[in-house]
């Protein structure tokens, strides 16, 4: 029986996090804090024989990544497809003025992503799981038999858990959130998929 582990993760605490922008396609540093949960996510993956490291093409998933990589010779390799869903207009903008000037859009883009519409350039979650599921599954094709740590973003991450659990994007919007370095674990064998760990923070310290 062939058996295939998908370390899955979120990238660590950033500065528009903190600030309460949303981030998408543009980018903020990870604060200190950040890199700080990289680093216990680091040693909680220490023990683990990975094969091979994913991240998406975004600074701070791929700081994360550098992170947890740690003493390993292995390379990062980069995936556009793995970055977080484009937000538009939203982009850079605080959470309070989007929730004031769209209220009925920001709720369905946590609440209900199959209705959430972008204003402007953004990304429906249909165009975000036909770009990452594929990625997902080319990675597992590629890997199989190894153990692969995998470093995106928070939507990105719900939308492929949602597709190794089975969910449609309408139950999307009822996956627990994902935290900052939050791990999932997929096991992947011959015949069954088992989710080991969602959005797990016991490394947290």
């Amino acid at each position: 029986m062939t058996k295939t582990v998908l370390y899955l993760t979120r990238h660590g605490q950033t500065e528009w996090n903190l600030q309460k922008r949303m981030q998408g396609h543009q980018n903020s540093a990870l604060t200190a804090l950040g890199e700080q949960q990289a680093e216990w996510l680091r040693d909680r993956l220490e023990v683990e024989n990975l094969g091979a490291i994913y991240s998406s093409t975004s600074p701070r998933a791929l700081h994360t990544a550098q992170i947890l990589r740690g003493k390993r010779s292995l390379p990062i390799h980069q995936q556009v497809s793995l970055m977080e869903i484009n937000m538009g207009s939203w982009e850079g903008m605080n959470t309070d003025q989007i929730q004031l000037e769209s209220p009925l859009q920001y709720s369905h883009f946590f609440t209900r992503p199959d209705l959430y519409i972008p204003l402007t350039s953004g990304e429906t979650y249909k165009q975000l799981e036909q770009r990452a599921v594929p990625t997902m599954e080319r990675i597992i094709n590629d890997n199989v038999g190894l153990e692969v740590l995998i470093v995106t973003h928070r939507m990105t991450l719900k939308v492929i858990m949602a597709y190794f659990l089975n969910k449609s994007l309408q139950e999307i919007g009822e996956l627990p959130d994902i935290l900052s370095t939050a791990l999932c674990k997929v096991t992947l064998t011959d015949n069954n998929t088992t989710i080991d760990l969602y959005g797990d923070t016991s490394h947290y310290q």
